[in-house]
């Protein structure tokens, strides 16, 4: 069968995925949300789950998106895209936000991502050619201190590449930050013992993800191979000391 009569391997939507990032947040968390796929997260919690997200452009307690017609022009997330604020909602400096950051009082941060490798370096703001974008932005600011990075990406470019490699071609936006990554395809945490795939998207298999991904993996869902816990548990873990 060539390659363009061979059926799409099935797996998650982004909405799917958002739901199965979501999932993972716990009750409590202070979560900052990336710009595109990431925010999608923010409306797709679990019913009755409180999560408090900060946007670095100054606001805690962001809400969701507003009707259309009601939205607010100084009322915006990082993206510049409208939002709300919940009530009790504060409002602050954007010094003060990246204190926030940098001082490790983020629990979990959700970013897109370029290229994630083996050992969790993200490679999230330039591919390095001539005339990308000249800054990294807050991304790096984020890495560095937020207690656990969460990547939420395709699991392959739009040409087939795989996005998960042994080691990052693009310029690193931080080196061993990733605590876990969710593909359309599987959910895979970064350990000390390489990338461990937790769980798989409906209809997905584990050769699918092999064959997709640009470097070795080990099968640790339940009743496979232990694996051991991810690499930024002990010390970036959500609720934990940085």
């Amino acid at each position: 069968m060539s390659e363009s009569s061979k059926p799409a391997t099935a797996g998650w939507t982004k909405s799917e995925l958002a739901r199965r990032v979501a999932q993972d947040i716990p009750d409590g968390a202070c979560v900052n949300l990336g710009i595109g796929m990431p925010e999608l997260v923010a409306h797709s919690l679990p019913e009755g789950r409180e999560v408090i997200f900060q946007t670095e452009n100054g606001l805690l307690g962001m809400g969701p998106a507003p009707p259309e017609g009601q939205e607010d022009p100084e009322l915006i997330n990082a993206g510049k895209k409208p939002v709300t604020a919940i009530p009790g909602a504060a409002y602050f400096h954007h010094a003060d936000s990246f204190t926030m950051i940098r001082g490790g009082h983020i629990d979990i941060c959700v970013l897109g991502t370029m290229q994630v490798s083996a050992t969790g370096d993200l490679a999230n703001w330039s591919t390095g050619d001539p005339g990308a974008i000249p800054a990294v932005g807050g991304a790096m600011d984020l890495v560095a201190g937020v207690k656990s990075v969460f990547v939420i990406t395709q699991h392959a470019t739009k040409t087939g590449e795989p996005k998960i490699v042994e080691s990052c071609t693009y310029p690193l936006t931080g080196k061993g930050v990733v605590s876990r990554i969710y593909t359309n395809l599987a959910v895979l945490d970064v350990t000390t013992g390489g990338l461990v795939v937790t769980d798989l998207a409906p209809g997905v298999t584990m050769e699918e993800v092999r064959e997709k991904t640009g470097t070795e993996l080990t099968d640790g869902r339940q009743g496979n191979t232990a694996a051991e816990p991810p690499a930024g548990t002990a010390t970036r873990g959500v609720g934990g000391n940085k």
